[in-house]
């Protein structure tokens, strides 16, 4: 099937957005200390793309799945590393088979089209893969569907395949093996990797070419919106398809120089408490006194810029490829294209969103553009902006920077319109109006 698709109208949609936050931490590294980069000559603080776009596929997910925004009632993806614990519910659920025999035999289906699995001797890993696979999330339902219709034939495969499975596994971790102290006991145990080796896979019984079928189409993107924008990579089954997501985003980063504080904090026992207002003399107090636990965290603020691109053309080449008509897909893109827009303005991280109320953040300004190429305008934060010398907000100076940069460029390119702006801030709606920009008022105008 041919996915050549004729996109009238600029290829490329550019988002390019101003949020001024206080006193969070919606990333950090793996010390707890806030991400930061260093550039102009200055260090900011970071925002990954990672911790965005998750936000943004969980907000459109969720969405979806209550039947709100541009696709409700489209499918969407969900990535776990559980497939056959979800393979497994739904044969226990949807056809009564036995939780052992259903769990078994999903694992043993999802080995043997290559996934790899952790050490079926320790029970937190073994029946999850060693990987994070993004599917449509009715995947599940549709393996456990084709192995209830073919329970007769694969239930005596799926049982030769794990026990042939286990006794590989446990001969590749006795062979040779000199005596080992406690502490080397201790670092083998730890080992979670999948211990069938690629002569001891050629010894398994293999897959019934129809349920091999069955399960790569249940795990292809199919109609799933979001693994068309977003994308995926699944290297360990060369025969199930890999997806170029039609998004790409940028990390997000301060418009100025990093500003963070590390906020102690004491946290108070409440039954220490209950006892020193209870005490009957002054030294059973003092036995009491004291916070529960005390501590540092690190918390920023600052105005961030960051930016996205869709690919307009890319998304309809990924939705027929997955199955859609022509029409479907341009039905089906118009509505991911307006809820990516919806995501990129109102998603945000969940970390720390109870002590920072983080999630309640909206943009200064979203300028959205179309053009026959993807437009980033980090450069216009290259000289970070000083509030003192500059004279004003850190937020309100960054529109003027970022709307006179692009002004600047379109000047120069006939390739780029020139955009939609949004804001929800009255300081910043007042400098739009004197620089003579017309603002739209809610997130749909933003789309062309």
């Amino acid at each position: 099937m041919s996915t050549h698709v004729a996109l009238t109208g600029h290829q490329f949609l550019s988002l390019h957005l101003l949020e001024t936050l206080v006193a969070v931490l919606p990333v950090r590294d793996e010390n707890g200390a806030p991400k930061s980069i260093v550039y102009g000559g200055v260090e900011r603080h970071m925002i990954t793309s990672q911790a965005r776009r998750r936000a943004e596929r969980v907000y459109s997910r969720d969405r979806a799945n209550a039947q709100k925004g541009p696709l409700a009632g489209h499918t969407m993806g969900v990535r776990t590393r559980e497939w056959a614990l979800v393979t497994a519910r739904a044969l226990e659920t949807r056809h009564g088979w036995p939780k052992e025999q259903a769990l078994a035999t999903a694992r043993a289906t999802l080995q043997a089209i290559g996934l790899k699995f952790g050490d079926p001797a320790k029970q937190t890993v073994a029946n999850l893969t060693k990987v994070l696979l993004f599917a449509p999330a009715d995947a599940g339902d549709h393996i456990a569907d084709h192995l209830n219709a073919e329970r007769e034939s694969l239930g005596a495969w799926a049982e030769d395949y794990t026990a042939l499975s286990q006794a590989a596994a446990a001969g590749k971790k006795t062979k040779g093996r000199r005596k080992s102290s406690p502490q080397e006991e201790a670092e083998a145990s730890a080992d979670d990797a999948d211990t069938t080796t690629d002569t001891d896979a050629a010894k398994l019984p293999a897959l019934p070419k129809a349920t091999r079928e069955a399960v790569l189409t249940a795990l292809a993107p199919r109609d799933a919106i979001d693994i068309a924008l977003y994308g995926r990579f699944l290297a360990e089954i060369a025969d199930s398809p890999n997806v170029d997501g039609a998004i790409q985003s940028s990390h997000a980063f301060t418009v100025h120089e990093a500003e963070h504080t590390d906020d102690f904090y004491a946290a108070a026992d409440d039954a220490k408490l209950n006892r020193q207002s209870n005490a009957l003399d002054f030294l059973d107090a003092a036995d009491n006194s004291g916070a529960g636990m005390t501590g540092y965290q690190s918390l920023i603020s600052g105005t961030f810029y960051r930016h996205a691109v869709l690919d307009r053309r890319k998304l309809r080449q990924n939705l027929r490829a997955a199955g859609m008509s022509e029409q479907d897909a341009e039905v089906a893109a118009v509505a991911a294209e307006a809820e990516f827009v919806s995501a990129f303005v109102n998603a945000f991280p969940q970390a720390k969103k109870n002590s920072t109320a983080s999630t309640g953040a909206l943009p200064a300004l979203v300028l959205a553009f179309d053009g026959d190429r993807p437009f980033n305008y980090a450069a216009a934060f290259q000289k970070p902006i000083d509030e003192v010398a500059d004279g004003g907000p850190a937020g309100e100076l960054a529109v003027r920077r970022l709307l006179a940069h692009h002004g600047f460029v379109r000047r120069r390119r006939d390739d780029i319109t020139a955009g939609r702006v949004l804001t929800f801030e009255p300081a910043v709606h007042a400098v739009l109006q004197e620089l003579g920009v017309k603002d739209v008022e809610s997130v749909e105008e933003l789309t062309a």
